[in-house]
């Protein structure tokens, strides 16, 4: 695009898998002149691993340690629109933010390694998708913080993606219901005022030229968005030809409390996705027209690393 509540902890819910068994057993019989003949043998003890299950109405697109990590299920909207959501799993995943070797400008700034336009080789072994960043620093609509450096100022009342230290990642208003107190901050991705705040679209929402700047000044252009739902898990959405109406009503469909639009216009949005950790990545979203491998190679936007946990 070239202008224009609080955390959550939810523990996984699934599959309990059992990978071993604690046992004492005691033989005893009665005692004689050399002494007892009773013996106690120990099995391992139990050890349980809870699995993410499949959940109906959403396709697997990655699978962890935990079981699903990343799902997806397409939402048709009122005008007819196909919008795709990508879901992925709190508690199986790790986000990370990463500068572009051109956006947003660093001024100067030293950069965390794992932070730079390109996935670091710490973060590949784990790489589970890349997803596109928001609008161009010249479009004035909010701030970016990496790793503790703030590159653009943060905006009060902004839509902000915040990344914690311990890679977990929120959707909030920033000042607001963002960052909690006492919050261990990392990162902050800022795009615009809220698309979905306490589970109601904006009241602007219907306005695409609130919304950023389009290639053309037409309404409908490739959109991405952003969104919570109430178990943490954050939420992608993206469609071809669409309006900012189209994203807010999916992610609400999805179960989005809150969601921020991303960028927008042809050859910005990305999502790719890889099966398991560090395996090949493969493009999802509809129209794509970067590579799939676009965040390994290295570009000149911000993105957003997922990881695989555990």
């Amino acid at each position: 695009m070239n202008r224009p509540a609080p955390r959550r902890r939810r523990a996984r819910s699934g599959l309990l898998v059992t990978a071993g068994a604690a046992l004492v057993l005691c033989g005893c019989s009665s005692a004689s002149a050399s002494g007892p003949t009773s013996t106690t043998t120990t099995v391992p003890a139990t050890t349980t691993t809870t699995l993410t299950p499949e959940q109906p109405g959403w396709t697997t697109l990655s699978t962890g340690p935990h079981g699903v990590a990343i799902d997806e299920q397409v939402f048709t909207q009122p005008d007819g629109i196909p919008v795709t959501v990508a879901r992925f799993i709190h508690g199986n995943v790790s986000y990370d933010l990463h500068i572009g070797s051109q956006e947003p400008p660093t001024n100067g700034a030293t950069l965390n390694p794992q932070s730079g336009p390109a996935v670091s080789t710490t973060e590949q072994p784990q790489l589970l998708a890349c997803f596109n960043g928001g609008f161009k620093a010249n479009a004035g609509v909010g701030g970016v913080e990496t790793n503790g450096t703030v590159l653009l100022p943060l905006k009060a009342g902004e839509a902000s993606l915040v990344i914690n230290t311990n890679g977990s990642a929120q959707i909030g208003v920033w000042g607001s219901t963002v960052p909690a107190p006492g919050e261990s901050v990392a990162s902050v991705r800022q795009n615009l005022p809220p698309l979905i705040l306490n589970s109601q679209p904006a009241a602007d929402v219907g306005t695409w030229q609130d919304w950023g700047y389009t290639l053309g000044n037409v309404p409908r252009v490739p959109r991405s968005a952003l969104g919570e739902d109430a178990h943490g898990n954050l939420l992608y959405a993206a469609a071809g030809y669409s309006l900012p109406v189209d994203l807010s009503g999916a992610l609400l469909s999805a179960g989005a409390v809150t969601g921020m639009e991303l960028d927008i216009n042809p050859s910005t949005l990305q999502l790719d996705t890889a099966a398991t950790p560090g395996a090949p990545l493969v493009a999802r979203d509809p129209g794509q027209t970067r590579v799939a491998d676009q965040c390994q190679v290295g570009w000149i936007r911000d993105f957003i690393t997922v990881l695989s946990t555990g």
